[in-house]
């Protein structure tokens, strides 16, 4: 009777976990809007100091529980030494999370290049995307249209999978729980990408 119980109390509190990659050019603002999902998603989180979040070197990892599935987010330096890293990652992903520095135009066309070479790989074919046109609190920030037009001819890249532009403030958290519920939508259905499943423990 108890295994009976412990196997039915397991399945009805499994998680479904998906590994959502958080990409993109170094100061866009991607450890921000790491810790904003934390704070969005975990009643009493605490966390560090937005205003002292500093340039990943390497890799910061967070999960945020939504209904039945877990995102494990795995947020990545955007430096360029440390993009060659991120192909590494792609195979074992289920999401990917780009993002944009809407205030920084010098660097739109590097920041265009990176996320070509990402979406052209084949590692990462019919996984749905998530470009967030960060920093939109800021009143110089390019919009939305701007953002599109400089990345159209990467639209043909994308394909069938599911992709979405966003305007995004992280620093705020404008836009942050609505970019993870699209998210937890998309891996949800793929059926190409199956979750790792996960008990409650």
């Amino acid at each position: 009777m108890y295994t009976l119980l412990s196997g039915l109390y397991k399945y009805a509190f499994r998680k479904d976990e998906y590994c959502i990659l958080i990409l993109g050019l170094d100061n866009a603002g991607k450890t921000t809007f790491l810790e904003q999902s934390k704070a969005r998603f975990h009643k009493g989180y605490r966390g560090m100091s937005l205003s002292k979040v500093t340039t990943t070197v390497g890799l910061n990892i967070g999960t945020v529980d939504v209904a039945k599935a877990r995102l494990m987010f795995w947020d990545l330096g955007g430096q360029e030494e440390l993009q060659s890293l991120w192909d590494k990652y792609y195979a074992e992903c289920h999401g990917v999370i780009y993002v944009i520095d809407s205030t920084d135009e010098e660097r739109l066309g590097e920041s265009k290049r990176a996320f070509e070479k990402m979406v052209t790989s084949e590692a990462l074919d019919g996984v749905p995307i998530l470009v967030l046109a960060n920093k939109q609190d800021v009143e110089t920030c390019l919009s939305i249209p701007d953002i599109k037009t400089a990345f159209s001819d990467c639209s043909s890249k994308i394909g069938r999978r599911d992709c979405l532009t966003q305007a995004c403030s992280a620093l705020t958290g404008k836009g942050v729980r609505e970019g993870i519920e699209w998210m937890v939508k998309c891996v949800v259905r793929n059926v190409h990408r199956p979750p790792r499943q996960r008990d409650i423990t």
